[in-house]
């Protein structure tokens, strides 16, 4: 295995953006009923994390075949480390309560795009990943 920064610093240097983020893969351990019971305080604890920009991104997972609702989600950290970002998803509801478990990893963006179209007027912002 090569060391997180060696892997960076070799990253910018072959000039990848290597912005981190931190991603928690979320996972039910509880009945649907527990999950159900959490969800509007995890909502607005995403919404608070969304507001203050801790929160990159946030979303259901399908299962491997991509046809089922598992439940499974996936939550994507803007932090400074990972200690930080590990109390961001504790302090989640459905974590801290047990309804849900997590596994935490850095996660580094080197390439890709996207494309924003915001229309100021219409107060609208559609993403595209043409």
């Amino acid at each position: 295995m090569v060391a997180w920064s060696d892997y960076k610093n070799a990253a910018q240097e072959r000039g990848s953006l290597a912005h981190e983020l931190y991603v928690a893969i979320s996972t039910p351990a509880a009945s649907p009923d527990v999950l159900k019971e959490q969800l509007p305080s995890h909502l607005a604890y995403q919404g608070t994390l969304e507001a203050s920009g801790a929160l990159a991104f946030a979303g259901p997972l399908s299962d491997l075949s991509g046809e089922q609702m598992e439940g499974m989600g996936m939550i994507v950290y803007r932090a400074h480390s990972m200690s930080e970002a590990k109390a961001l998803a504790e302090a989640d509801p459905m974590h801290a309560s047990g309804a849900r478990t997590f596994t935490l990893r850095r996660w580094m963006i080197n390439e890709g795009s996207f494309q924003m179209n915001v229309k100021l007027s219409a107060q609208s912002v559609n993403f595209s990943d043409a």
